[in-house]
């Protein structure tokens, strides 16, 4: 059958901005509600894995997280299938919706000393829901950012979405920071770890009026056949530009979580800083990185995506060695100094990946592919970042061989960038700009 698509009429310079500004806080809420889990992670390790030894505890609470990435990917299989073929919008409207309920039901779960063994199945439970939701956010706020944006302009509104996500980081971190400065330990292990999360409601009430007033974003495809499903086409007829895309979101996502979700949990767990500081010392270098970005956007419309991204594969591998031994000195300057270090390293790469990723699909396929490249991307090398990076440090003793995981990832970037510059004419056949 022959595929027909409505075309939305191009919007206004201001409805651009609006689709921008409702991407960006999509990709907010849903990393303020992933990054709490991963800060508070030392707080609540004990109340719902409970025993002798805070170590074990604490890689427990890490699985967890990690677990919530494994059900990201069907997560975008479906909301790629909705959004690919029933709208952007639409997608986007429902996404926004569980990520916040599900986060909110974090705040409310009994702990094991009320329910038992029940404690930690519901934490798993609303984990994986909120994983669910969330495979189908960040996708497809990329994906409506690069179909709008204008050409010459793709960058630098690109890089909204990881200024989103980064931000989700750097307000978590703040609210975390904020609160327990205002209470006691004691108050904060009892109760004060759920009030973020409970701010997050509101939060996500903001973002969906705002998605709800959007222009009209959709570009709602009719088909039968073979493009009945947008994820075996994609398969089938893409996997070349999938894979490629799936190598430098291994890069992307084995950098940030390190920098992101880590190194909080490093500093406090592994080389004992005091945590109030380095919660505020968190989102202090987060959001330095996040005003580099649009920065980075701006060079990457002039020089282009792909050595942009080169700097920030190169800077990853080049640079988290001699930052994790400037933190083991001791001095909370030099550790804060070390850790903005590897931050810029985020600010490029993370610009020219979500830029560049939407381009290597077609409009028909294009929401399902990024969101299925980008969430097999953190599942592999994100989610299970902190984990194997706290459990590297604990199986070694080497508190700079964290260092090795963000070298493998850069590895499997820079293979992936380097065959996106040898066959750019075939991967962007049917995108909105070449790379260069």
């Amino acid at each position: 059958m022959e595929l027909t698509e409505s075309t939305p009429t191009p919007l206004t310079e201001s409805g651009v901005r609006r689709v921008v500004l409702a991407g960006g806080i999509g990709t907010l809420i849903e990393y303020y509600d992933y990054a709490l889990y991963g800060y508070v992670s030392t707080i609540i390790a004990p109340l719902f894995f409970p025993g002798h030894d805070p170590v074990a505890a604490l890689l427990s609470t890490l699985a967890v997280f990690a677990l919530s990435y494994v059900i990201r990917p069907l997560g975008g299989i479906v909301f790629g299938w909705v959004g690919d073929r029933y709208g952007r919008r639409k997608a986007l409207l429902i996404t926004i919706i569980g990520i916040g309920l599900a986060n909110t039901a974090v705040g409310l779960l009994p702990t094991y000393s009320l329910v038992g063994l029940l404690a930690p199945a519901l934490l798993l439970v609303v984990r994986l829901a909120q994983g669910f939701f969330a495979g189908g956010e960040v996708g497809g706020a990329a994906t409506v950012i690069a179909e709008n944006a204008p050409a010459g302009k793709r960058a630098r509104y690109g890089a909204w979405v990881p200024m989103g996500t980064n931000g989700g980081f750097a307000i978590a971190s703040g609210a975390i920071g904020l609160i327990a400065g205002m209470l006691s330990d004691a108050q904060m292990s009892g109760w004060g770890w759920r009030i973020p999360f409970l701010i997050g409601l509101p939060l996500t009430i903001i973002c969906y009026l705002v998605r709800r007033s959007l222009p009209n974003i959709d570009r709602e495809v009719k088909h039968a056949g073979k493009h009945a499903f947008p994820l075996v086409s994609a398969l089938r007829s893409y996997p070349i530009p999938l894979l490629k895309a799936i190598g430098i979101g291994i890069a992307v996502q084995g950098g940030a979580y390190i920098g992101s979700t880590f190194i909080a949990i490093y500093l406090v767990a592994n080389l004992h800083y005091p945590s109030r500081a380095v919660y505020w010392i968190t989102a202090g270098v987060t959001v330095f990185a996040v005003l580099l970005m649009p920065l980075t956007g701006r060079l990457a419309d002039k020089i282009g995506v792909w050595p942009v991204a080169l700097i920030g594969i190169i800077g990853y591998g080049v640079l988290t060695y001699p930052a994790l031994a400037l933190m083991n000195l001791g001095s909370i300057v030099l550790a804060t100094a070390a850790y903005a270090l590897i931050m810029i390293n985020m600010s490029f790469l993370q610009v020219a990946s979500f830029t560049l990723t939407p381009r290597l699909f077609p409009d028909d396929v294009r929401y399902t592919g990024t969101a299925l490249a980008t969430n097999l991307s953190v599942l592999i090398a994100g989610g299970t970042a902190p984990f194997v990076a706290s459990l590297l440090v604990n199986v070694t003793g080497d508190l700079r061989s964290p260092y090795y995981f963000v070298v493998a990832a850069c590895v499997v970037g820079l293979i992936a960038l380097t065959a996106l510059r040898r066959d750019k004419a075939v991967a962007h056949a049917h995108a909105p700009a070449e790379i260069r």
